[in-house]
């Protein structure tokens, strides 16, 4: 496993009901768009289906990269279509990463 260094980007929301097929179609843009980024590293994201809570955790060179993320005029539409259409409630936790480690069976 490389080192990871830099900043991670927790995004916790709840879902609305509805709207799942465009909510999915964004997500998905956003993601490759993401990826196209300077400084971003990777991304993991889950969702309950049942109680339609989510987690994404985008990982970033530094904190200037995340921010640079966060004004990405595609990425300001998606955020403006979420608050109206799909989020209930939100936060975003931005954290620097000191160490990391796993396991594997």
């Amino acid at each position: 496993m490389a080192p990871l260094t830099g900043v991670a980007v927790i995004f916790t929301s709840m879902r609305t009901d509805g709207h799942d097929a465009e909510y999915d179609d964004m997500a998905d843009q956003m993601f490759a768009l993401a990826r196209l980024q300077d400084g971003f590293i990777s991304v993991d994201s889950v969702r309950d289906p049942v109680t339609r809570l989510g987690i994404t955790v985008s990982y970033w060179r530094d904190e200037a990269s995340a921010r640079a993320w966060k004004q990405v005029n595609e990425h300001l539409v998606a955020q403006a279509q979420g608050k109206e259409h799909w989020y209930a409630s939100y936060e975003v936790v931005v954290a620097d990463i000191s160490r990391r480690y796993a396991y594997t069976d």
